[in-house]
Parts: structure tokens; C-alpha cells; sequence
């Protein structure tokens, strides 16, 4: 049983390194985007920044509970 709880939790820690980078570029994207979009001017290096600090915070929650959900219904 040990055996399982720790394969289960390493495996969601796994994939959530894994896709920890692709979901906050693309969230930071989107968000860029859409603020620039709603400005109708193109933001700072300093607005973009902070832009990528909150996508890579929302992103560590996403991919944690993606992942988790992903290897719970695998399992």
C-alpha cells in the first residue's frame, strides 16, 4: 500500500513539473494578450513581468490539481 501512495503521489509531482512550464507560457500569453487588447497599447517589460509571476502562481495550481486528477482516475 505504501508502494502505491508513494507511486501515485510521485507521479502526480512528475507531471506537474512537466507541464508546469508550457501551461504558465501559455497562460502568460493569453493574459498578455488580453490585457494589451483591453489597453489598446503594448505593456512595459515591468507589466509584462508581473504578468508572468501571476500566470506561473495560477499555473502551479492548475497543473497540481490537473495532475492529480489525471493519475487518481488512471489508478
Amino acid at each position: 500500500m505504501l508502494f502505491v501512495n508513494t507511486f501515485f503521489f510521485g507521479s502526480v509531482l512528475i507531471l506537474a513539473l512537466l507541464l508546469f512550464l508550457p501551461v504558465s507560457k501559455l497562460m502568460w500569453v493569453l493574459s498578455v494578450r488580453r490585457v494589451e487588447r483591453r489597453l489598446g497599447r503594448a505593456l512595459t517589460d515591468r507589466e509584462r513581468q508581473g504578468q508572468l509571476s501571476r500566470a506561473r502562481f495560477l499555473a502551479i495550481f492548475v497543473v497540481l490539481v490537473f495532475s492529480f486528477l489525471f493519475n487518481y482516475r488512471l489508478l
